[in-house]
């Protein structure tokens, strides 16, 4: 297996968070199923090999190229055969700099890319496969992205949900809605409004993420740390409080999903 990752351009700092690649082959008659939890986090992704297929009914893969948005539910997929992908991860309001669309629309939700940008979409994925290597295809996305940004007119509300992003971050998913929308100057209702159309999920559910997956880099920090320490740590009321969101974000108690592998976090990393 071959994986790869790379933190983008200056000029993109503020959007993207990092670039990922990996190829890998199943052997023949193999699978391996994967389950994907919430991670606040936007993702497009380029399937350069075979696509996964989902295990999880509503959850499509049907195109070589799609954008994923914000989840508030977890999901499975099925690998077979050759797996080869190239995917661009945005930061929880960096997407919204390249596209008009409120990204709520994309909620829940694997969207092709050719029906957000119909003309570009093609010549993108012929130039990405045609790469040779994890370099070159960074150069080629960058070079998109930045066509992008220069021509779209930009997100009114960016500056203001952006310095929220940063709020909650250091708070660890602890910030109140009401502080949040004060800090923005907005009322609570136009608050709500601006980060669903950044962000693409509702601030509570976007908190709930956010404490969820400070629980996974606190205990990938510190793997020895009991339950009971993780919960009061990470600003759960108590040990059910926690349960409860890992139940809701990963299908799991929080003891199973740490016992099924090792706790890691992708918005903390």
């Amino acid at each position: 297996m071959k994986y790869y990752i790379s933190k983008p351009s200056p000029r993109l700092s503020k959007f993207v968070k990092q670039y990922w690649s990996i190829d890998n082959c199943i052997p023949a008659g193999q699978e391996h199923t994967q389950r994907i939890v919430p991670h606040g986090l936007l993702e497009l992704t380029f399937y350069l090999g075979d696509r996964p297929v989902s295990k999880t009914p509503g959850k499509s893969f049907s195109e070589n190229t799609l954008l994923t948005g914000q989840l508030s539910e977890f999901y499975d997929i099925q690998i077979t055969g050759k797996l080869s992908l190239f995917s661009i991860l945005f930061y929880p309001h960096g997407l919204s700099m390249f596209t008009d669309l409120p990204l709520s629309e994309l909620s829940n939700q694997n969207v092709p890319l050719k029906f957000i940008y119909k003309e570009e979409t093609d010549e993108l994925e012929s130039r990405l496969y045609e790469a040779t290597s994890f370099a070159e295809r960074i150069a080629i996305a960058e070079s998109h992205l930045l066509r992008i940004l220069q021509k779209n007119t930009g997100n009114n509300y960016f500056n203001r949900i952006e310095e929220s992003v940063q709020q909650i971050n250091q708070s660890k998913g602890l910030a109140s809605i009401d502080f949040l929308a004060l800090a923005a100057c907005y009322s609570r209702k136009q608050f709500e409004r601006a980060f669903s159309h950044t962000i693409g999920t509702s601030p509570k559910q976007f908190l709930k993420i956010v404490r969820f997956q400070n629980a996974l880099a606190q205990k990938a920090k510190n793997k020895e740390q009991n339950l009971t320490e993780l919960t009061f740590k990470c600003g759960y009321y108590d040990q059910s409080h926690m349960t409860n969101d890992f139940q809701k974000l990963s299908g799991m108690s929080p003891k199973q999903y740490f016992n099924e592998g090792e706790a890691y976090s992708d918005y903390f990393q």
